[in-house]
């Protein structure tokens, strides 16, 4: 029972002359508090004429100060420093109508982050970069792989936005937006541009700019994960890219939490706050930009469903982007989400007439290697998979770096295929 009613029933008995003792007993016992503390609300309630206590007048953060918080990079402490040189411009604390101090603004900052207020940043103020100035000091360290024979730099640039993709060469080398990409198992390797990526970075492009949603799926080993790589890489540096590292199954708390640390919101503070968090996701995904799960297969049909409703939600601009072997089975399970897919877009098995320019491509290993080795390697063990060429080179270059004169020939391929076992 809270202390303004049990005050407002004394107080109605004292001004009728017939307030006794054992009504502030039965009164402590209801709200849960001692005979004294009761008698003493009762007494400042006497000399306040106020059932409750007036409440203490608290810092709060305005909006025009959580803008410069965010402008701020989230840092309090420059945030007070502003204040200070900008009296005039910063509200004075209610108290002592003065500058509040230092833990006063940590303390306002923290309360409205409690209550679900998100600072609008995806990352610390000191990890920004001006593209323009990296690409400049790029250009000037002339790195390998980062320019080309006449300077020129081989990254892809912020204005261009999804140039020709062919079997010419390797791909750029622009850092994967993934924190854990596919491993390559041999030094030296390369990613090929093939037309399977070209398909997906076109599904890609059309997608963001319709800020709708993309799955892209295919059988395990096909090259879906390193194909989206490429394609978000070709995206304009303008377009922020999240993705969200889901687990096995995930609850639903668990997906909130991942998409949240997706964002780099407080996920800790956020997962089971169900209606700040779900706040906090619609604001993060209300710009423009490409929001990725990869090993979407993982998630169940109820937290797919979820995710519908953040992509239905009527300010959301952020295009999904759903991958995973299987994916399309997944997605069969949850009809409400497939219905509003706007691109499947399938990553096949490598052609066979695929095969030898795309390894030659990949790893110089197969330079030496003829066509007829290759096919015959393909046809009987890889079958067109990209993963088991990858493990292929790996054991043909582990064998050839312990024997340099080892020739690249049939008996190499079927002694590297000797080492998939049963299922490669």
């Amino acid at each position: 029972m809270t202390r303004r009613l049990v005050v407002g029933r004394l107080l109605a008995l004292d001004e009728a002359k017939s307030l006794e003792t054992v009504h502030v007993r039965i009164a402590a016992a209801a709200a849960s508090v001692a005979p004294r503390t009761v008698w003493r609300w009762l007494a400042i309630a006497r000399e306040s004429g106020r059932a409750e206590p007036a409440r203490r007048l608290s810092f709060t953060v305005t909006d025009a100060l959580w803008a410069c918080l965010s402008d701020l990079g989230g840092n309090v402490k420059a945030l007070h420093d502003w204040m200070r040189e900008h009296p005039h411009e910063a509200p004075p604390s209610p108290a002592s109508n003065t500058l509040p101090s230092l833990t006063t603004l940590y303390r306002a900052v923290q309360e409205e982050q409690r209550a679900g207020r998100v600072l609008e940043i995806s990352r610390p103020a000191h990890a920004r970069r001006d593209p323009d100035r990296y690409d400049r000091a790029l250009a000037e360290l002339a790195l390998p792989g980062t320019v080309d024979e006449t300077g020129r730099i081989t990254l892809p640039l912020p204005s261009e936005l999804t140039p020709a993709v062919a079997e010419t060469g390797p791909a750029a080398t622009r850092p994967s937006p993934f924190a854990n990409g596919a491993r390559l198992h041999v030094p030296g390797a390369h990613t090929v541009s093939t037309r399977q990526l070209g398909a997906v970075a076109e599904a890609l492009v059309h997608t963001v700019a319709a800020r709708g949603i993309l799955c892209v799926y295919g059988d395990p080993g096909h090259g879906k994960t390193i194909a989206l790589h490429q394609a978000l890489r070709l995206l304009p540096r303008r377009v922020p890219t999240h993705v969200a590292l889901v687990a096995v199954k995930p609850a639903l708390p668990q997906l909130r939490a991942a998409l949240l640390t997706a964002f780099g919101l407080p996920a800790a503070h956020l997962t089971n706050r169900t209606d700040a968090a779900d706040r906090a996701l619609l604001d993060a995904l209300a710009p423009p930009g490409v929001l990725v799960i990869d090993d979407v297969q993982r998630v169940a049909a109820p937290e797919l469903d979820y995710l519908r409703l953040l992509a239905d939600a009527p300010t959301t601009h952020t295009s999904l982007v759903l991958c995973g072997a299987g994916a399309e089975r997944t997605l069969a399970r949850a009809p409400a989400l497939a219905s509003r897919v706007l691109t499947w877009q399938h990553v096949p098995r490598l052609d066979a007439s695929q095969v030898p320019g795309v390894l030659r491509l990949f790893h110089p290993l197969w330079d030496t290697a003829t066509e007829e080795d290759l096919l015959h390697t393909d046809q009987a063990h890889a079958r067109g998979n990209f993963r088991t060429w990858a493990k292929i080179t790996s054991h043909a270059y582990a064998a050839r770096s312990r024997d340099p004169d080892t020739a690249v020939d049939h008996a190499l391929l079927t002694w590297a295929c000797s080492r998939l076992g049963p299922n490669p």
